[in-house]
């Protein structure tokens, strides 16, 4: 449909879009465009604390195995497949328009490459896990794209969106949506109660937004409640995120974010564990 989302009955006046504050298109390296990390933009929006857009080949550098505590990665997948592994004991491979969802935790190990399509493009995002599940066992869900359910033009990675709902369950209030609009098709995403944090970042295609043009961005908006309204220009995708934001102060590992230095000392100390294993099992 070239029309806003059928639950909003028009958009606001420029004059009352909610500002961009921060914006840029990050820093590639080989196939990987690093647009946020804990060490800079992320400690404007977390929970959410990094965010990259991959494209890799089976013919170029994977991701080997590493470690994680204390952050939940989200992969959505935008073409090819991937093959994945953990150390829940979890592997297999994820297809175009699946969902990957690992909460951390107190630790684990995991890896990926591109699969049989040969190639893979996505985008990863870190979130910062609540203080009661930082060091909690690590556990993951894969969702192939029939179970993702969609409102209007967004698929509901996580959270909830008008009567749409993830499967996944996070017990901090977050939404993340992917959203593919056609040229000239607008939209208009109005954040839950409490939402103060939100961003976007697009893929392809151009997208206005707030008085700017976004071409594989990611763009910061100010913190309230107010809804951001869209416009496509070329057939666009792109994923935004909104939250409740994150109370506590980022304390930063290679891997790992957590709320304490006690918390983060927990998770290493597990890492250099299950990573131990690893090494004497020939793995690493």
């Amino acid at each position: 449909m070239n029309a806003i989302s059928h639950n909003v009955a028009a958009l606001a006046s420029t004059a009352a879009q909610r500002k961009i504050l921060y914006r840029t298109k990050g820093k590639a390296h080989g196939g990987i465009t690093r647009l946020v990390s804990p060490s800079d933009i992320g400690e404007l929006i977390k929970p959410f604390v990094f965010l990259d857009l991959f494209k890799l080949s089976s013919s170029g550098p994977s991701m080997n195995m590493h470690p994680h505590s204390g952050i939940a990665t989200v992969t959505v997948v935008l073409s090819g497949n991937i093959d994945y592994r953990e150390t829940t004991g979890r592997q297999g491979t994820l297809p175009v328009g699946g969902v990957e969802w690992m909460s951390a935790g107190g630790g684990v190990w995991h890896g990926g490459n591109a699969g049989d399509a040969g190639h893979v493009e996505g985008f990863q995002l870190w979130l910062a896990l609540p203080e009661a599940d930082e060091n909690s066992p690590a556990q993951s869900q894969y969702l192939a794209p029939e179970e993702i359910q969609s409102e209007g033009p967004a698929r509901i990675v996580l959270g909830s969106y008008d009567k749409a709902k993830s499967k996944i369950r996070t017990s901090a209030s977050i939404n993340y949506l992917h959203v593919r609009l056609r040229d000239g098709e607008r939209w208009r995403y109005q954040p839950p109660v409490g939402h103060t944090v939100a961003w976007v970042s697009n893929s392809s295609g151009k997208l206005r937004v707030a008085g700017a043009v976004l071409e594989k961005d990611v763009a910061i908006f100010e913190e309230s409640n107010a809804a951001v309204e869209f416009v496509a220009e070329g057939d666009t995708e792109f994923v935004i995120g909104s939250a409740v934001k994150h109370p506590h102060e980022l304390v930063m590992g290679y891997y790992s974010v957590h709320t304490s230095r006690q918390a983060l000392e927990r998770g290493e100390a597990e890492i250099q564990r299950i990573g131990a294993k690893l090494k004497a099992a020939g793995q690493l």
